[in-house]
């Protein structure tokens, strides 16, 4: 039976991991009080009691929380930004190469990747690899995500009265996507271009859509970034032989004239699921790799609780599907 404190358990990523634990058998939810959840002796008691903790807060607490840790056999798993840059962290997306699962194995500190990072990062890490990709590429990033990946805020914006009804003459508050992070200062870039090896960041355009949940990531490759021509078909057979004998990732069949719903990609079909759905489209010189996950999912929860899984011993799709 394992100890497990989830240190933020109000928030949206705390409460979708005690709900995925909360029927294990092999686990044990270590659960604070809600009056002492500020209170920084009682977090600390928790956290060196478990066999895991999860911070679920925001980057500040989180560092804070960490460094109440004295117990060497406690693991960490940060879903915030704050120690997903930290060389002394390992990077929970252990589908990267054997030296990232190897670190999630070993580690008592995992940083859990971010959603859009999860997307861009699983499209672009293998083909940097393989020597296909330049270090330096120019590239173009579009992401569409669900309103869930806000946080309570934008869950409660986006769920109010009348804030997606489109009526006649008006224009709806939330009914439209809405780009943001227009200032090109995503917390998720310095990951996305650290974790890939990248000299420099993509130019990057997030996308909030008036959903709950589910995630896109698209990014354009030009030929001009390529270490040598290439076509869309190249670019997937590099994607499903990397990805070959992972549990959670599925690399789709190339198809020139794409068969999906409607000709349209569903940023939602990965919902409910840890899995990640990776597309490589395009003709000529024309190549777009598309990766679909579920934001609360393989972007958030579902991917802490795989780490959990990895760096306990055990198998990495227990409470998984």
């Amino acid at each position: 039976m394992f100890k497990v404190f989830v240190d933020g358990e109000a928030g949206t990523t705390g409460l979708q991991i005690n709900e995925r634990l909360a029927n294990r058998d092999d686990v044990e939810l270590l659960h604070i009080d809600p009056e002492l959840r500020k209170d920084a002796k009682e977090r600390q008691r928790l956290i060196n009691e478990s066999d895991v903790t999860f911070l679920c807060l925001p980057d500040a607490a989180s560092k804070e929380s960490a460094e109440l840790c004295a117990n060497p056999k406690t693991k960490i798993i940060d879903a915030s930004t704050a120690h997903r840059t930290n060389p002394a962290w390992a990077y929970g997306l252990s589908e990267l190469s054997p030296e990232f699962r190897k670190a999630v194995e070993t580690n008592t500190r995992i940083a859990n990747p971010g959603c859009h990072a999860s997307g861009f990062i699983l499209g672009v890490y293998p083909l940097i690899a393989a020597g296909l990709l330049k270090k330096n590429a120019d590239l173009a990033t579009y992401s569409l995500t669900g309103y869930s990946g806000g946080g309570k805020k934008m869950i409660a914006d986006y769920e109010a009265e009348g804030a997606q009804i489109s009526h006649p003459g008006e224009s709806p508050r939330l009914f439209a996507p809405r780009p943001y992070a227009l200032g090109h200062h995503h917390k998720h870039l310095p990951e996305m271009t650290l974790v890939c090896g990248l000299e420099k960041a993509p130019i990057f355009n997030p996308v909030v859509g008036p959903y709950y949940k589910g995630m896109a990531v698209s990014t354009a490759l030009f030929q001009s970034s390529l270490t040598k021509s290439a076509s869309a078909k190249d670019v997937q057979e590099i994607l499903a032989a990397h990805y070959a004998n992972t549990r959670f990732v599925k690399v789709l069949p190339f198809e020139e004239e794409p068969t999906l719903d409607a000709g349209s990609l569903n940023p939602t079909e990965c919902n409910g699921t840890n899995e990640a759905h990776v597309y490589v489209f395009g003709k000529d010189s024309s190549i777009q790799v598309s990766v679909i996950i579920d934001n609360l999912g393989k972007g958030a929860s579902g991917a802490a609780i795989q780490n959990m899984n990895i760096a306990l011993g055990l198998d990495e799709g227990i409470g998984l599907v």
